[in-house]
């Protein structure tokens, strides 16, 4: 039932009550019936099987099954770090999952602990868990309402919403049958579980509680929205699989081929100790082709791009959150204080002789009328800024203070100079608020209020320095000027005045008739100045962005219009207008619907889900209850910094300065993780490409293995980490903010990586082999060595080639990443240790290997790099000459 559209009477026979509440008998019935008034999480899954979890991947299948056989052969070293790395990984997955599983338990912390219940005809307190359906609650000032209700007594209640709706200012509360369909922000007779009681008092009638009520709804949907895999994690997840079955059939092949050979050769060999090297070395060949700490390297890419994002006002909760803003393509923001300062301003005003183009900054300059409209806007007025600085009152109230300010004319000046002698308070159905003070030694009433009331109460204008009767022409004048505030979605106040005819300061209603009207002003939370850049920035980047909010359509509309965001063919539509639409009209308007109005939680998944279904990765801003469980649903959610800790803990990211400007600057970081994580990738697999080549060629060709496997694991603890991780350091490359959003199914080899990898690869590969057969020709083990020391400093090498896919080593700066000069010396000396005599035994180099072989070696690393750059800038050359 929709009880706001039920007068109270109706409200009470539907839930089986009336005015004076339940009986305790009748309560306990209810409990047992209809359960507690509480929210409950769903059963977790146990951490041991979210761990276990981890260990299904083909490559960590594969890996584990390498570290066990290292350990029979006595390489317990080598198995140690796999294990680490893997046992790593899986902590962080869990704690990762665990830490997304907290939005329901703060959603349960707003409930109310207690609430004042009418019972047995006495008013009592008791827990607000044990509230039902029909219960009549007492409501005051700073109470929290503990269940979802319609209102039966109302005293100028006033409600804060703004964990559900996402607008922050206080709802005034009547106990009037609503009649038409209405959005929950509209719901004016009804209050719900968790808002705030900031001023009057009232009684409501419980009629939901639990899932049952607003909050529940949002529990409900919180559970059930699906946790996103970012696109990075869908295509490494994909490629794993195929990189894991490809590396076991090749480390078969190449264990088969070499143990046949052993078998049917007519050498007399010691057949165990040949079998258990050729094992050795096809597991040493599969952990050399698998990248075992890619997943480690990507952890710390991410987390380096965490600490950018950091310096930029955007707090990372999950790793991968920093890959998913870099293929954001949609960004559904909210517009208060995301878009708009979340500031009330003063932005125009009208005065009945005729408006000059800005208010005069100098109080000396300012008209009579211009000054008696400060006057009433200071003094009809609430708010205060305290000493500290901090704004104190209702906003609309502030903003004319701050006004005053702007002007150079302090408002407290104006106070002391015409103290308040005597008010009639606002309310919500006279619309005006009035005070008395005295000016010129006259006693004066001011009033403030609604231009549609306060124009009937009025019968002389102040025209320029003379009061004259309101002729037609002059009133249409002023309805003609607030309607054209209006159409521009600008809150709108008049002001008047009367003089009082006695010293009386006991005033009342009666004297809020035959007033004098002084003028208007007009005002709007404005967008933030650095708005506008942003958002064209994020058009040139390709990114769509979508207003998703709960004020008024034509406040949202003027605002999205103003900053670029709506263009002035596109769609505005209220949350009630998209319910009435199907999936298939919406699936056909959605690209053209800039601005979404009074929309529910149910809304704003509906709105994520249907951008996903068209294969966009959709961001979704928002600081209330209301807004988890899209952004939950959501690609990446994003949470405001003065947010609850429900929109937080469903969150990815949070802004601590809540401005859509550094979501922007997010995306920019991004993309740059992205472009990162995809260097140290192709760095990764390049080498080990190259390192596969080589083995093959050997291997087809008869000749002896290229590696030893003591070689293959030296080379894959020296030259997968360091290296790897400096690449992830990378500044941002020229054009990564002028490039539309990836496409949803490109594969992590696209955009020239796959070119990159096979081309490197192919020289690197090139380059062993040639360095291998020089070798042979002197002996087998020269060969080796030859092989392994032209690998190591070409893989070593190619950090610089692998730094972009369009700049040499030189455009990009070549010692503008430190970190990359620091890890080629650390990478160089580990291979010094290599040739120190008593330790290159161990790694099979040769007493015979001298300068001349090592600087054969180290010629053809070096050759191999260098093509690698040339074919960099070919390739870029000739796809510049396809654009023009």
């Amino acid at each position: 039932m929709d009880f706001y559209r039920s007068s109270i009477s109706e409200a009470l026979t539907e839930v089986q009550s009336n005015e004076t509440g339940l009986s305790t008998e009748e309560v306990a019935k209810r409990i047992a019936s209809d359960g507690y008034n509480e929210l409950k999480n769903k059963e977790q899954v146990p951490i041991w099987k979210l761990f276990v979890e981890n260990f299904k991947d083909p490559m960590v299948i594969v890996l584990v099954i390498a570290a066990v056989v290292q350990i029979i052969l006595g390489h317990f070293m080598e198995s140690l770090i796999i294990f680490a790395v893997l046992i790593l990984n899986a902590i962080v997955s869990v704690v990762q999952t665990r830490k997304a599983e907290s939005s329901l338990d703060a959603l349960k912390k707003m409930s109310a602990p207690e609430a004042k219940v009418m019972r047995d005809g006495a008013i009592m307190t008791v827990p607000a868990r044990e509230l039902v359906s029909g219960d009549i609650v007492v409501l005051d000032a700073g109470d929290y309402v503990p269940a979802d209700g319609r209102l039966i007594e109302s005293g100028s209640l006033k409600v804060n919403e703004g964990m559900l709706t996402g607008e922050s200012e206080a709802v005034e509360k009547h106990v009037n049958t609503i009649h038409d369909e209405s959005p929950l922000g509209d719901r004016k007779n009804m209050v719900f579980s968790g808002s705030l009681v900031v001023y009057g008092r009232g009684k409501m009638l419980i009629t939901g509680t639990a899932l049952h009520t607003e909050i529940g709804k949002i529990a409900t949907l919180l559970e059930s929205a699906e946790a996103k895999q970012t696109p990075l994690q869908r295509k490494l997840e994909a490629f794993s699989k195929k990189l894991g079955i490809a590396i076991l059939l090749l480390s078969v092949l190449i264990f088969a081929v070499q143990a046949g050979r052993a078998i049917f050769s007519d050498d007399t060999v010691d057949m165990t100790t040949t079998i258990l090297n050729a094992l050795m070395f096809a597991v040493a060949v599969a952990v050399a082709a698998i990248p075992e700490a890619l997943s480690s390297i990507v952890t710390i890419v991410l987390s380096v791009g965490t600490n950018k994002m950091a310096k930029q006002n955007a707090i990372i909760r999950s790793l991968p959150a920093v890959e998913s803003l870099g293929s954001t393509s949609i960004i559904c923001t909210d517009k208060t204080g995301t878009l708009t300062q979340n500031k009330m301003t003063v932005v125009d005003y009208f005065l009945p002789q005729g408006t000059k183009d800005n208010f005069p900054d100098d109080p000396d300059s300012w008209s009579i009328g211009e000054r008696r409209l400060l006057h009433i806007a200071v003094l009809c007025n609430d708010s205060n800024i305290n000493e500290d600085g901090k704004e104190l009152g209702d906003p609309t109230e502030v903003a004319l203070i701050s006004f005053s300010n702007s002007m150079n004319k302090d408002y407290k000046e104006i106070r002391d100079n015409f103290p308040r002698e005597a008010e009639i308070p606002f309310d919500s159905d006279r619309k005006l608020m009035a005070t008395l003070h005295t000016f010129d030694g006259q006693k004066t009433i001011i009033v403030k209020g609604g231009p549609d009331v306060l124009f009937n109460r009025c019968n002389q204008v102040l025209l320029g320095d003379e009061v004259v009767p309101m002729s037609e022409e002059i009133l249409e004048r002023l309805q003609q000027a607030n309607e054209n505030f209006s159409k521009k979605a600008l809150r709108v106040l008049a002001y008047a005045y009367k003089p009082m005819k006695t010293d009386n300061i006991n005033i009342g209603l009666a004297d809020e008739q035959n007033l004098i009207l002084v003028g208007l002003t007009a005002m709007i939370d404005p967008p933030r100045e650095e708005v506008y850049a942003s958002i064209q920035e994020s058009n040139k980047a390709g990114i769509r962005t979508i207003m998703i909010t709960g004020d008024h359509k034509t406040t949202a509309q003027a605002i999205g219009l103003d900053i670029g965001l709506m263009n002035k063919d596109d769609i505005a539509l209220t949350g009630q207008e998209l319910d009435a639409l199907s999936d298939e009209e919406l699936d056909q308007k959605l690209e053209k619907i800039s601005v979404y109005a009074r929309v529910s939680p149910t809304n704003k998944i509906r709105i994520v889900r249907a951008w996903q279904k068209k294969g966009k990765i959709t961001a979704m801003t928002g600081d209330g209850v209301n807004d988890a469980p899209a952004l939950k649903q959501a690609d990446i959610g994003v949470a405001m910094g003065s947010g609850t800790d429900v929109a937080k803990d469903s969150a990815a990211m949070i802004l601590t300065d809540d401005n859509f400007v550094s979501i922007v600057k997010a995306v920019g970081v991004g993309r740059t993780v992205f472009d990162n994580i995809k260097k140290a990738i192709s760095y990764l697999f390049a080498g080990n490409l190259g390192a596969i080549i080589a083995i093959l060629f050997a291997l087809i060709f008869d000749w002896i293995n290229p590696f030893t496997a003591i070689q293959l694991l030296f080379i894959n603890l020296v030259n997968d980490s360091l290296p790897a991780i400096a690449l992830g350091m990378e500044k941002a490359e020229p054009d990564v903010m002028s490039r539309k959003p990836r496409p949803i199914d490109e594969g992590i080899f696209a955009g020239g990586t796959l070119r990159a990898v096979i081309t490197r690869g192919l020289l690197i590969g090139i380059a062993v082999i040639i360095s291998q057969y020089i070798g042979l020709q002197e002996s087998p083990e020269m060969s080796v060595a030859m092989a392994f020391t032209t690998l190591i400093l070409a893989r070593t090498l190619q950090t610089f080639a692998a730094r972009s896919n369009t700049q040499t080593a030189f455009q990009a700066g070549f010692f503008s990443n430190k970190f990359v000069i620091g890890a080629v010396l650390v990478c160089f000396v580990f291979y010094g240790i290599t040739v120190i005599p008593g330790i290159r035994g161990i790694f099979s180099i040769p007493d015979a290997f001298g300068m001349q072989q090592w600087f054969i070696a180290a010629g053809l690393a070096l050759a191999a790099v260098i093509m690698m750059e040339i074919l960099k800038v070919i390739v870029h050359a000739l796809g510049n000459n396809k654009k023009s």
